[in-house]
């Protein structure tokens, strides 16, 4: 039997070599290697920052003004990602500009936020619709400016 076991595997992996590997693209694709999944999530962790505009000085401006008034953004370095955008969205909620969970992803109900925050404390009269268009990016960039970061 054992054989026979032999020969069989041995007459499958020959037709799947001759077909095109077809005997091993099964186990192939079943689990990536550590290093495809290494590069996987190094490709992947640059589309988290979501800057809506701003330059790394002024995301740092952002993050700094974040953390003056008690809501910690995590490491300023001019990059919004999902720390930083937890702690403007505990920030909006405590404003009640934002009543969604605190994720860190800037979605609709976060850009809602924004808008209601730059239209109080900037005086920017946004159109709030939860779209982070070019004037919800100037008002964003505007407010951001040189005077946050110390």
């Amino acid at each position: 039997m054992r054989t026979l076991t032999k020969a069989l595997v041995s007459v499958t992996a020959a037709v799947g070599i001759a077909a095109g590997g077809l005997a091993t693209a099964g186990t192939a694709m079943a689990a990536p290697s550590s290093a495809q999944q290494r590069a996987a999530s190094a490709e992947a962790a640059p589309l988290a920052v979501v800057n809506l505009g701003l330059n790394t000085a002024r995301a740092k401006h952002w993050q700094c003004f974040l953390r003056d008034v008690d809501y910690n953004p995590g490491t300023i370095d001019g990059q919004l990602g999902t720390n930083s955008w937890k702690a403007a969205q505990r920030l909006f909620r405590d404003l009640d500009f934002y009543n969604d969970s605190i994720d860190g992803i800037v979605g609709r109900n976060t850009v809602v936020a924004l808008q209601l925050f730059l239209n109080r404390f900037g005086n920017y009269n946004l159109d709030v619709d939860g779209s982070a268009g070019q004037e919800t990016k100037a008002a964003f960039w505007d407010f951001n400016g040189p005077n946050f970061c110390a």
